[in-house]
């Protein structure tokens, strides 16, 4: 995966994160199956599931369906730009593990030319951790989103402030 554009210290996260939220996200761990988070998710109705560690989209309730398979699934991405795919061989097993591209946590797996994937509109299945996940019901507000750790976005600010005659300080 490119690098993330929100970068945070190990510490920085635990102090943003639950611990099952940090241990999921930012070690790749996995939910257990059939748990509280996938109850709530199955009742929730309209809305936009958001990356919990960042703020940025993921996916939609038009893209979710029951898969029957203890995690939250999707058929797709609703900003596919947002969600990115790679290779994970771990634990002896051939999968595409999905992150947010933006934060790099980790999400979960998608999968294909499963039974219950074969049935969606895009043939996948996105199986989601539901703590990854901060849902939003239809009308509500989006949360914010985490600011960018960007060298050239503080450069570019910084270059602004003096071009309008304003003291810059730094840290």
């Amino acid at each position: 995966m490119s690098n993330p554009a929100v970068k945070l210290s190990e510490a920085e996260w635990k102090k943003r994160l639950n611990d099952e939220q940090y241990r999921v996200t930012r070690t790749a761990g996995t939910e257990r199956p059939f748990g509280k988070v996938y109850e709530e998710f199955e009742k929730q109705g309209e809305g936009t599931y958001f990356c919990v560690c960042c703020g940025v989209e993921l996916f939609t309730s038009k893209e979710k369906f029951h898969s029957g398979c203890g995690w939250p699934s999707f058929y797709d991405a609703s900003k596919a730009k947002n969600v990115v795919e790679r290779a994970d061989n771990s634990h002896g097993m051939i999968r595409v593990e999905t992150l947010c591209k933006r934060c790099g946590a980790h999400l979960g797996h998608v999968f294909e030319g499963e039974s219950v994937s074969a049935a969606t509109p895009t043939k996948r299945r996105f199986c989601i951790n539901g703590v990854a996940l901060h849902y939003v019901p239809a009308g509500g507000k989006a949360p914010p989103l985490l600011q960018l750790d960007d060298k050239s976005v503080s450069d570019k600010k910084e270059a602004v402030a003096k071009e309008a005659g304003v003291e810059v300080r730094k840290p």
